[in-house]
């Protein structure tokens, strides 16, 4: 099978490497399309795929007791789903769903765990992408806790902006609330809010964002705490390319 052209990947993980890893890393990876409500690991599920995302994004959901799935972390292409299995993970404690379509580099678990320890810059890459994982998992925890409801959701638009590289989301006030953990009344009141200031405009099941600067100021210190730290380990965040 030929070599990929890296120049052209997107994933910031893949693109990262240097010539020899990614021509060890490319013979195992294999491009899928992802649908948009894919589920790609259900909770407790061993993981035998690993999904460098090219392009959209994934939501990593806790499922909870009473079968309520809440939001802990997006993934796109700066990111990996699966990615536990570095860490001697064997099972999904995460259920990793697509919130959007899109595409993806596909790699099976065991050959990541071995890549993992053949690569030295894939190794440190995925520590890091670990690293503000945990930090957006801790951060949503925060944010969740102690924010108002219109911040929330301006700091998770954002944080979607930065993944799809467009300004129009199609996501139903339903979806919303589930990513948020709210009732949907109360995201119809949020979403009104942002709309008044000019920040957004909603309708249809499409949230576009009309005002980026008037959202970053509306969103709660969360998304840049976050951002700020993907910046600290990785450089600036580059939007996939159309």
């Amino acid at each position: 099978m030929p070599l990929k052209d890296q120049s052209k990947i997107q994933n910031r993980i893949l693109a990262s490497l240097p010539a020899a890893e990614f021509a060890l890393v490319s013979k195992l990876l294999h491009r899928v399309t992802l649908d948009l409500g894919q589920t790609l690991h259900h909770h407790g599920d061993v993981i035998e795929q690993v999904y460098f995302v090219e392009s959209g994004f994934i939501s990593a959901l806790t499922v909870l007791s009473d079968g309520q799935p809440l939001e802990i972390g997006l993934i796109g292409s700066e990111g990996v789903a699966g990615f536990s299995v570095v860490l001697g993970g064997k099972t999904s404690y995460a259920e990793t769903m697509c919130q959007t379509g899109g595409e993806a580099y596909q790699m099976s678990a065991a050959a990541l765990v071995e890549a993992f320890s053949a690569a030295p810059t894939l190794r440190s890459q995925l520590l890091r992408y670990v690293l503000i994982f945990q930090v957006q998992v801790s951060q949503t925890a925060a944010c969740n806790a102690h924010h108002a409801l219109e911040q929330r959701l301006a700091r998770w638009l954002l944080s979607a902006h930065d993944r799809t590289g467009t300004p129009e989301l199609s996501l139903t006030q339903d979806l919303i609330a589930v990513m948020l953990g709210v009732r949907r009344a109360t995201v119809s009141i949020a979403a009104s809010t942002l709309q008044r200031a000019g920040a957004i405009r909603y309708q249809h099941g499409k949230i576009t964002i009309t005002d980026r600067a008037g959202l970053e100021n509306m969103a709660c210190e969360c998304y840049e705490a976050v951002s700020g730290e993907y910046r600290r380990l990785f450089g600036e965040y580059t939007t996939p390319r159309g």
